[in-house]
């Protein structure tokens, strides 16, 4: 696949590219709709504090995480088609009370629910797949995920002005909000209408049971454990935040632990359901996968993702304090760390395409990173601006980079699998970034960029143990298992039945 084919519209599968690309750019931008209107809130709401801001924006990636790994299940049952456009549907829902809600619990309810949007990503993600070959699908992933990502950026671009000059007074910022969940709504009943599960005729492969990832041996399973625990588990980080804030009980806070508990209990019974008859039965040597390489992309993605997340939220600051920019100038410059993405994200997918070694292209990018952010600790107000500034762009080529190689692989792991994966590996991103949000609280900016060097370069270690090139990486068509077959013959024959019945 080259760049230009991006404009041949009347292909099919380009139409589904920028389709998809634009639901994931529309739900990003309503995820993000909160932050550029904060200020014109505190205005507006003369209850709201700066403190209940900070509150609504930690809900605001709260359930991002179980979302993620709920979504990723219903994709492989469902399709993206459907998951998508139900999602886009129902999230404007939240959108809305929390455009028009006139209470703290309003207001915090509706943000916390709306965190579910960022699922949005790993649908995309599966979409793509279903409708790009594995050879070109690296910069497919990359080109979606750049794009819809700027979502948040023009978020915070068009926002303040709709606020401001299209509806103006002191609603102006409810019905900012309100006019992106109505927008989302009606492109959710569009999307549905307008694409496919892949071009027609695809075969849409899924697992017997979508409550928990299959894997191929004991040993897998036990791992699969262990990096289930983390994705709930995190959330207990979350917790203990809002509590220290002042805004959760002691007695909350231990309900709020127990069903956190509860639910890691549930998803290692569904994780032992799923596996223990599978394994018992013996997985065919045509349906393995390497679990190692999963996990090694849960690790880049929680290095890469969960890094850009946590310097973006910060970035500015840095460079306001350090060469004591104003306000504007430093966000000018710390937004040259998010738009990088739009070149940046496709362009790791395409290297990823054309190199012949998606194994290699991730080693690369991850080493990359932790050079970057090492370079970046090094950074003090006696550097020039300019040469900040090009270290800045340099790391943050690397990060997105990073993540388009991410979701150029994981395609090519196991097709029936794909959604599970996605949302698991998707998960761990938003779980690097609470992780390392967590860790800038207590520590300077120095320290931090040496941090997040440090987690890239332990995953790019990861990766060398762990990850391998997978089969059918730069093959026509995704591999197919006897497994996949065999699932296949018996939907065909259930809905034989169906039909006879």
């Amino acid at each position: 696949m080259k760049v230009a084919d991006v404009f041949h519209f009347r292909n099919a599968e380009i139409k589904a590219l920028h389709l998809t690309w634009i639901a994931f750019f529309i739900t990003f931008y309503v995820w993000f709709n909160m932050a550029p209107l904060a200020s014109s809130m505190l205005k507006s709401v003369d209850w709201l504090t700066t403190d209940d801001i900070r509150l609504f924006a930690i809900c605001n990636v709260a359930l991002t995480i179980p979302a993620r790994i709920i979504v990723g299940m219903a994709l492989d049952r469902f399709g993206p088609r459907r998951v998508f456009s139900v999602l886009m549907v129902l999230m404007a829902i939240p959108a809305l009370v929390f455009a028009f809600g006139n209470t703290m619990t309003q207001l915090l309810v509706s943000r916390l629910v709306l965190s579910s949007i960022g699922a949005s990503f790993v649908v995309g993600i599966h979409m793509t797949a279903m409708w790009f070959k594995p050879k070109d699908i690296g910069f497919a992933e990359g080109f979606y995920a750049g794009w819809g990502n700027f979502g948040s950026a023009a978020a915070a671009i068009s926002l303040p002005t709709i606020a401001l000059h299209m509806y103006g007074g002191e609603d102006g910022w409810r019905w900012a909000i309100a006019q992106s969940a109505i927008v989302m709504a009606a492109y959710g009943i569009y999307y549905w209408f307008a694409i496919t599960d892949g071009p027609v005729g695809t075969v849409h492969r899924k697992p017997r049971k979508a409550v928990a990832l299959e894997v191929s041996t004991w040993g897998d399973m036990v791992k699969l454990i262990l990096w289930t625990i983390p994705l709930v588990g995190v959330l207990g980080i979350l917790v203990w935040r809002i509590q220290n804030m002042g805004y959760l009980s002691v007695t909350g806070a231990t309900i709020c632990y127990a069903v956190i508990i509860a639910i890691v209990c549930y998803q290692i019974i569904q994780i032992l359901r799923v596996n223990v008859p599978i394994l018992k039965k013996g997985v065919p040597e045509d349906d393995k996968y390497p679990f190692n390489s999963v996990a090694a992309l849960n690790s880049t993605y929680f290095a890469n993702f969960g890094a850009e997340l946590a310097v973006v939220s910060m970035l500015p600051m840095f460079f306001e304090e350090t060469w004591s920019l104003s306000a504007t100038a430093a966000g000018l410059i710390a937004a040259s760390f998010a738009f990088v993405n739009l070149v940046a994200r496709p362009m790791g997918g395409l290297v990823s395409d054309r190199l012949g070694n998606r194994r290699f292209v991730m080693l690369s990018y991850m080493f990359g990173i932790s050079v970057g952010f090492a370079l970046m600790g090094l950074m003090n107000s006696s550097w020039p601006l300019i040469i900040a500034v090009g270290i800045t762009v340099f790391t943050s080529f690397f990060v997105q980079g990073a993540e388009g190689a991410t979701f150029g692989i994981i395609p090519s792991i196991k097709r029936r699998l794909t959604g599970q994966i996605s949302g698991m590996a998707g998960a761990y991103g938003n779980v690097g970034a609470v992780v390392y949000l967590t860790i800038f609280t207590f520590v300077t900016p120095t320290q931090f960029f040496y941090i997040i060097a440090a987690g890239a370069f332990i995953s790019w270690v990861l990766c060398v143990m762990w990850l391998k090139e997978p089969e059918s990486g730069f093959a026509e068509e995704y591999q197919v298992s006897s497994v996949d077959l065999q699932i296949e013959e018996e939907e065909r024959r259930r809905q034989a039945a169906a039909t006879a019945g």
